[in-house]
This record gives structure tokens, sequence and C-alpha cells, in this order.
């Protein structure tokens, strides 16, 4: 039971005193909306670290194909992975599972630290505070896990896919990944997960810039990995960057930029 989402629960601790004016039949809807009953049905499963990951993928009866495994580099040195983010979950929790089973466990996601709340993600995850006092001890372990052993996965995007330009795609990628590689003398290897959400999806996160709103997209993607049973995705796998390509003939932003493209280009 620990492991459940208890989507009533959190919302009214997050509310506060403000709970009681909550009506109940908001709380039912979004426990319907999320799923939660399928979710739970899962978590009670208590698997963890990469086990979890392919559980979930199994659970939704995910297939994936892969190329360019090849370029997974055995050398016994860490690297940082970087990928887009079309779909918000379901990309996450694959590419854990493809490089958590190639690697014995060796990867660490760093993640927003509200997906700590997923008991079994916990084991693999490195979680990104940017706000309060909690932000100074975040980047401490943010640094230690880039001075470690373990693989990071990284989403430099920082959020899922918009449609922009008329195409699905990234935003632009923040440059701390390449700043702590470079730091830590960490090759950059790229990969490309096709796949996106629903029209529905894009249309809400467009809304919500237009208007100036919180990304209220976010709440749909329990929703949207729910759609996504026995969908295929493809992922392909690029050839890793040396951490020395990115000198000081581009600025960081600049080169952060470049891999992205990288990426789509795959």
């Amino acid at each position: 039971m620990g492991n459940e989402i208890d989507i009533e629960g959190i919302i009214r601790s997050k509310a506060g005193k403000k709970a009681r004016w909550i009506p109940h039949f908001v709380t039912e809807w979004l426990k319907r909306f999320i799923h939660q009953d399928y979710i739970n049905g899962y978590l009670r499963q208590d698997r963890e670290g990469v086990d979890f990951c392919e559980g979930v993928i199994e659970h939704l009866g995910v297939t994936l194909h892969l190329e360019g495994t090849e370029h997974l580099p055995d050398d016994g040195r860490a690297y940082t992975f970087v990928s887009n983010h079309p779909l918000g979950a379901i990309d996450g929790v694959a590419l854990g599972g493809i490089l958590g089973r190639h690697y014995n466990g060796k990867i660490k996601y760093l993640v927003n630290d509200l997906l700590m709340n997923l008991k079994g993600l916990v084991p693999l995850c490195v979680p990104i505070n940017k706000f309060g006092s909690q932000s100074r001890a975040s980047a401490e372990l943010v640094e230690q896990a880039f001075a470690g052993e373990n693989h990071i996965i990284m989403f430099p995007a920082g959020l899922c896919s918009r449609l922009i330009d008329g195409q699905i795609q990234d935003i632009a990628w923040s440059k701390s990944f390449l700043r702590r590689s470079i730091r830590a003398k960490r090759d950059v290897v790229p990969i490309h997960f096709v796949g996106q959400n629903s029209p529905r999806f894009y249309r809400v996160a467009l809304w919500c810039k237009r208007l100036h709103l919180p990304n209220f997209a976010q709440v749909l993607l329990p929703d949207e990995m729910y759609r996504a049973r026995g969908q295929h995705y493809t992922v392909r796998i690029g050839a890793p960057i040396p951490y020395q390509t990115f000198d000081n003939s581009r600025a960081l932003n600049d080169w952060a930029a470049w891999v992205r493209q990288q990426v789509y280009n795959l």
C-alpha cells in the first residue's frame, strides 16, 4: 500500500486548511482521469530500479525497436546519455530499462523531485529541486552523480516536446548537461526517441503558453501514458561525442543546440 498513488491524499495535504472546500466529485474525477486504479495495479507489484522500468513497459504492452546498440560504449567509463523527450513518461522508463539492463543497473536519472513519489524509481533517481532551501543540496547531489561511476540519463529540454513550427520537437536544451559532462570528463551519447503524444496534449500546451498559464499539460501525462498502451516506438542510439568536442569555438548554449540537432538527425 505504501507504494500506491493516493490523489485525494496528495491534494488534501497540499491544500492544507483549504482542503475542506474541495468537492469530493473533483477528487473522484481526478482519480479516474489519471487512471489511479490502473497505475496502482502495477505499483502493487513492488518492483524497483531497472526492474520497475521494464515492468512499466510490459504492463503497458509497449514494444520497442532499437537501432544503434553497437554505439553503446563498454569501456568501463561513465557516460552522459541525452535524449529528446517526446512522451514525458514512457520514453523515460524505456531508456531506464534499455540502458539499465545493458549496464547492470549502473544508471542514474536526473529528474524533477516530484518523481521521487514513485518509490520504485527512487533507487535510480537524482532529484533536481531548483527552488527554495533544497536547491543547494540538490545541486550537490547532481555534482556527486556526475563525479560517480553511474551513467547519467538526461532530458535536457526539461519537459516533454511541444508543437513548434509545425513539428513535434523539444524546446531549446539547457546547457547544464554539457557543463557538467565537460567537468567530469564524460563523453555524451545522443539518443533519438521516436514518438509523440495526442493532438489534445499539444493543443493544451499551446494554449497554456499563449495565455501565460501554468503547465497544465503536465496533468495530462498519466492519461497520455494510458492511451499509449500497445504502441510501438523506435529508439535510435548515436555514436558517443567526445567531451573535448565542446571547446571554446562556440558558446555552450550553441553546443547544446548542436547536440540537440544531432539527436534529431539520427
